[in-house]
């Protein structure tokens, strides 16, 4: 009895779901998932909202980067865009500092700015996934770049250099949604839901035909694939990854200006999806700690001798000898680490 092409793919997606739901129950993410929820009783307010949630934000932007370019293929510069283009629907459909806003309830607010950068998201899916390699990253950085002078140049809507203030969370159930405990719990909440999506669906039937077209895209197209579609829907889903992050992004920061959206920021979004690792959905949480502490610390460090203003290059280097000893990041020299330390048990 004959089995075809999308049986034994479909039969592969059912085994990868349940090697993934098993794999929750894992030790390792147990102790951790217990840990991130007793954090606010182990460090202060500021750690636990300028580092850790801060570092859950970047990490939600850095995933959506992590599941295109991990397992499609695809390494977009855009993916900050996105997320500031949901960010700056918050403003502008809700309300600001500015008095500019259109004033929306927040049940309409945060689902037609999703809905926006979603929609921003898979144009620029369609616009790029008919290239590959270098071509997709100069597309990406074309489209940010675009996107941050239009902003900075445009007032009507955008209001310019400058932006916009005072957008915050709604206070819902008489809780305000930005001191430090809610809001670290609602990033981390929404983190948690990001990385279990990612997880599913890298092992589900589009996800495994995804990790085919980035393995081979004529062969997957040969055989009956649609190679466009699936790439422009993985856009879409990780623009909405990507969205979600610029809602709580433009919430902690309590506004959004271009400078929020611009190349800077956008590489490093680059940066901190490969400190991390591309090849699992934890490795740009990861990548986000240590750039939210370094971020945080490396400035005092850095002031008395190479000046407060110089001190990304602390950043830089750190970026640098990461790659230089683990191209796979972090989860490269972890994984060196345990197959080290099984080889020493075997040879014991």
């Amino acid at each position: 009895m004959s089995v075809t092409l999308g049986e034994a793919v479909t039969g592969a997606a059912r085994g990868e779901k349940r090697t993934a739901w098993l794999s929750w129950l894992n030790p390792a993410y147990l102790i951790a998932g217990l840990l991130l929820l007793v954090l606010p009783a182990l460090v202060g307010d500021f750690v636990l909202f300028s580092i850790f949630a801060w570092s859950l934000c970047l990490g939600m932007v850095a995933l959506s980067l992590m599941f295109l370019a991990g397992y499609g293929g695809m390494v977009s510069l855009a993916q900050l865009t996105i997320a500031g283009i949901a960010g700056y629907m918050v403003a502008i459909f809700g309300t600001n500092g500015t008095g500019t806003g259109l004033g929306w309830p927040w049940w309409t607010v945060l689902p037609a700015a999703i809905a926006v950068a979603v929609a921003f998201a898979t144009l620029i899916g369609a616009l790029a996934v008919r290239t590959a390699g270098i071509y997709t990253i100069m597309i990406t950085m074309a489209i940010a770049a675009a996107f941050f002078y239009f902003a900075r140049q445009n007032y009507p809507i955008f209001n310019g250099y400058n932006g916009f203030n005072l957008v915050l969370p709604p206070k819902l159930f008489g809780v305000d949604w930005r001191q430090p405990l809610p809001f670290y719990y609602l990033t981390l909440a929404f983190a948690t839901l990001s990385y279990a999506a990612v997880l599913y669906v890298s092992r589900s039937t589009f996800g495994l035909a995804l990790q085919g077209i980035r393995d081979n895209a004529r062969r997957m197209e040969a055989i009956g694939f649609n190679v466009v579609a699936h790439r422009i829907a993985a856009n879409a889903f990780a623009g909405l990854i990507a969205a979600v992050a610029g809602i709580f992004l433009v919430w902690f920061n309590g506004g959004i200006s271009p400078g929020s959206v611009g190349f800077g920021p956008a590489i490093d979004i680059l940066v901190i999806a490969i400190i991390g690792g591309i090849r699992h959905p934890i490795g740009p949480f990861i990548g986000a700690l240590i750039y939210a502490l370094l971020s945080t610390f490396a400035m005092d460090l850095v002031d008395p001798i190479i000046g407060r203003e110089r001190f990304k290059l602390i950043i830089g280097i750190g970026f640098l000898v990461i790659v230089l000893f683990s191209p796979d990041g972090i989860l490269g020299l972890w994984d060196r680490l345990r197959a080290r330390m099984a080889v020493s048990r075997d040879c014991a």
